[in-house]
This record gives structure tokens, C-alpha cells and sequence, in this order.
């Protein structure tokens, strides 16, 4: 076993990379549709994706989303300069597109990736800060997963991590007298840092601490076992990820 730091945009390169190689994904990049909805986490996704797929020229991801949290002394873009979601069709990416074009055309077998803001681990749910009054671009995704069955895949960092029951914080920051964004509990496939490192190594990963300074803010420390074979594939991958550079925009 041997541990090892991630930063947060380490840990969204490693999940995208993750995600690139899910069978699933694979499967459905060349048969069905794939909605990534424009979000920081997402914007690595679709760039591996993309790049696989020879279409990585032409989308940048330092605007790809449309609400982020930055901190109190920033001012961060507006939502008019996200240049809308990526939505590739068998293999083919349609520039322009949204999830509000396609999602009434998507079926089962198609994925929809969407990122969210509260992690629950043990549970693996995740939770979705909502700013809309009609809920934007997860209310369009459920609409898919619940009313036809499209997969939902949401990456999301171990940083994102809450204590407690996300229903009951969802039935707090929802009520009628709270302010600020509501929070929206969905079920999907969760993906973090650890799916992606047993997904592309074989390893088992367990967050053992977090926290850091100098660029190790919201850091997560992992511990890393498997075979004398997985153990250097997971130090291989980890280490081609140090050089990560903080998301910017």
C-alpha cells in the first residue's frame, strides 16, 4: 500500500481519464448519444473525450459551465459566456448543441454526464446546487434518466464530500424561509477519484485524510493497495497527474 496527494484539478484530470475508459462510454461514444453538460468537472471530461475522438480543437473548457463557486473576494463569469453543453452523436460531436435540444430524444443505452456539488461517499448519492426557478439543466437530465431511462454518470471530487444525510441538509437549504441556492439529492452512477484509480488500474483506493496549503487546498490523501502490478500501474497514473495545473478562467 502507499499513499499519495491528489489536488483537486489532479483529481479531475484522473476522473475524466476514468471516464474516457468506462465501457459504458465507450460502448455508447460509438453507438448511442452522450450529453456532457457544461460544468469545471466536465470541462476535463469532454477534453479527453473530445481529444479522443479528434474533435479536441475548437472547445475550450475555461468557460465551460454555467455557475461556479469562487471565492468571496472574486467575481466570476456570467452564464451568458458558457458556450452550451458537448453533444456527441456516435462518435460525432454537434457543436452548439445543449441538453435542452436532445434530451427529449435520448433512450436508453445513451448517457447523460453531469457534475454535482455535494459528494455523500458512503452512500454515493450525489447532491446538485440549484440556482434556476426551474432547476436548469438537471431537471432536463432527469427528465431523460426517469422518464426513458438514460444513464447518468456524474463525475464528481472527493472535495465535494458532506457529513451528514444529504435529504435532510437538501430539506434545510430548500425551505420556504432559507436563501441562497437549493440542493437537489439525485441518484446515478457516482465517479470519483476512486472509481477512476480501480477503473484504470485495478487498485483500491481509500481517502484517508484532506486539506493542504500552497495549491493543496481541498486536497484529498489516498491510500492505494492491490497487487505488486495494479500498485505501479496506480503510481504510474498518479504520478503523470502531478503537474496538473489549478483550474482557472
Amino acid at each position: 500500500m502507499f499513499q499519495v496527494v491528489l489536488t483537486p484539478a489532479a483529481g479531475k484530470r484522473l476522473i475524466a481519464k476514468g471516464i474516457l475508459k468506462h465501457p459504458m462510454v465507450q460502448a455508447t461514444l460509438r453507438s448511442g448519444t452522450m450529453v456532457i453538460v457544461a460544468g469545471t468537472t466536465n470541462g476535463y471530461v469532454a477534453e479527453e473525450i473530445l481529444s479522443f475522438l479528434g474533435y479536441l480543437q475548437g472547445f475550450n473548457r475555461k468557460r465551460f459551465f454555467r455557475g461556479i463557486t469562487v471565492p468571496p473576494s472574486a467575481q466570476a463569469p456570467g452564464p451568458g459566456e458558457c458556450p452550451g453543453d458537448v453533444v456527441i452523436v456516435r462518435g460525432e460531436w454537434l457543436p452548439g448543441k445543449t441538453i435542452f435540444d436532445v434530451a427529449g430524444e435520448l433512450n436508453p443505452g445513451d448517457i447523460i454526464v453531469k457534475g454535482a456539488n455535494a459528494l455523500d461517499i458512503a452512500g454515493k448519492r450525489a447532491g446538485i446546487l440549484v440556482g434556476h426557478p426551474q432547476g436548469e439543466t438537471i431537471i432536463a437530465a432527469l427528465q431523460a434518466v426517469v422518464g426513458r431511462r438514460v444513464h447518468l454518470l456524474i463525475p464528481v471530487g472527493l472535495e465535494k464530500r458532506i457529513v451528514g444525510d444529504l435529504d435532510e441538509i437538501a430539506r434545510k437549504v430548500n425551505a420556504g424561509e432559507a436563501s441562497g441556492p437549493r440542493l437537489l439529492p439525485v441518484t446515478g452512477e457516482v465517479f470519483t477519484e476512486i472509481e477512476a484509480i480501480r477503473l484504470l488500474s485495478g487498485a483500491t483506493a481509500t481517502m484517508v485524510a484532506g486539506g493542504g496549503v500552497g495549491g493543496a487546498e481541498g486536497a484529498v490523501w489516498l491510500a492505494v493497495e492491490g497487487n505488486a502490478e495494479e500498485e505501479n500501474r496506480a503510481r504510474e497514473l498518479i504520478a503523470s497527474l502531478a503537474d496538473e495545473p489549478p483550474f482557472t478562467f
